[in-house]
């Protein structure tokens, strides 16, 4: 009896490059709420021996470590990272140490011994791992023990994290059995969850403003890899520059950005630097010290909505009546691209820093907001909806 027959002769077997494109990739807020959920799990059962490990796929700098570490401290609970590129065998299995006839295995320290401790252990840079190292870990990962010596108490979840063939990065192919125990989540990029993370730490925000104008810029591994190269990582590096590069000259700014994003990103973002200098007195145009006129460049238009929205909320709060005004008679003068540019900006601060809706609500109330709203209203249909004039905002619960 032959069997059925699926695949055409001139076609090939799909490669694992191929799959890779086919695979939908996770966010980062989608891979916190997966992780959220498998935490909760553990709690039920047998819910650990009956959940997969997830494997995080992805470029060098895009998260994968710092979105588990980070839901870690928001829980509450214990994280500990093992960089497997930085171990060997012995590290993971412990030390064998005669005594007598017998063998005695001294366990590392950081294994997590309290049975009701909770927490995430991450298995990062598994990718790079050599194949006897991966082998090591194989116990770990798929039994949680390693032999009768060690028992990784319930309340801790498993997880590892790896780099990509296509990224150019050290990567080992994992064993057919390692990578059949994990459920494999593809973390893409995720510029604007980025803006929103930066904002809250407050990074300098010429970092923010350059990367909403240059997506592109985001993350580029098309150039030379063996040097600086754009991403997540390298941007917040450049962001404290920035925040603590009083001293520095001009010259020695510029060879620090050029070091850690490579030529081609450093050079719009200078560029990008040296244009918002261009720019007026932005406090003194919300004022109505300086009167607002529209730039003829794209460019320079582009920089000075994102500058009045970061702008509109600073000074005490008896000038945001006014500063209101400017700002909403300058959106009145854009045209409605960088009006709801400037607008969505403004809105993105309240999330962070209006807990009582206080700064929305003389927004949404001021005689200006109804003229905005005709004008540019319409524009935001596949943008962030805004409220209608004088609606209050919901007032954000404290945890």
């Amino acid at each position: 009896m032959s069997l059925p027959h699926f695949m055409h002769e001139d076609e090939a077997p799909r490669t694992s490059r191929q799959d890779a494109t086919l695979t939908p990739s996770a966010t980062i807020a989608q891979v916190r709420t997966l992780l959220r959920h498998q935490l909760r799990q553990l709690e039920q059962p047998g819910g650990a021996e009956r959940m997969a490990p997830l494997m995080l796929w992805g470029a060098p700098g895009v998260g994968k470590s710092t979105v588990i570490r980070e839901l870690c401290a928001q829980e509450g609970i214990g994280f500990i990272d093992i960089r497997l590129s930085q171990r060997e065998p012995v590290d993971l299995r412990g030390l064998p140490v005669p005594q007598g006839d017998q063998v005695r295995w001294l366990l590392s320290s950081e294994w997590p011994r309290d049975p009701d401790s909770r927490g995430i252990l991450l298995f990062d840079e598994l990718t790079a791992a050599d194949r006897m190292l991966q082998v090591a870990a194989y116990e770990m990962i798929l039994d949680r023990r390693l032999g009768d010596l060690y028992q990784v108490p319930p309340g801790w979840l498993i997880c590892a994290a790896g780099n990509r063939r296509e990224d150019r990065a050290v990567s080992q192919p994992l064993s057919s059995a390692l990578a059949n125990r994990f459920c494999h989540l593809e973390l893409k990029e995720d510029l604007p969850a980025w803006i929103v993370w930066a904002q809250q730490r407050d990074l300098h925000p010429m970092v923010i403003a350059f990367l909403k104008y240059r997506p592109h810029c985001f993350l580029d591994m098309s150039g030379s890899i063996e040097r600086g190269w754009p991403s997540p990582r390298s941007w917040e590096r450049v962001a404290h520059v920035l925040a603590s590069g009083d001293e520095l000259d001009a010259a020695s700014l510029e060879l620090l950005v050029h070091g850690l994003v490579g030529t081609a990103a450093a050079t719009e973002f200078l560029a990008f630097m040296h244009l918002r200098q261009e720019l007026p007195d932005l406090d003194a145009m919300l004022l109505g010290e300086m009167a607002f006129d529209l730039p003829e460049r794209m460019d320079l238009r582009h920089a000075l909505a994102t500058g009045l929205a970061q702008h509109l909320w600073i000074g005490p709060q008896e000038q945001r009546e006014l500063r209101l005004t400017h700002f909403l008679r300058a959106g009145l003068a854009f045209g409605s691209d960088f009006a709801v540019m400037s607008m969505v900006a403004a809105l993105k601060q309240l999330e962070q820093d209006d807990p009582h809706g206080d700064k929305a609500r003389a927004l949404f109330a001021h005689p200006l907001y109804t003229h905005w709203t005709e004008h540019h209203g319409s524009a935001l249909v596949t943008r962030d909806a805004l409220p209608p004039a004088s609606s209050t905002p919901p007032v954000r619960r404290r945890r």
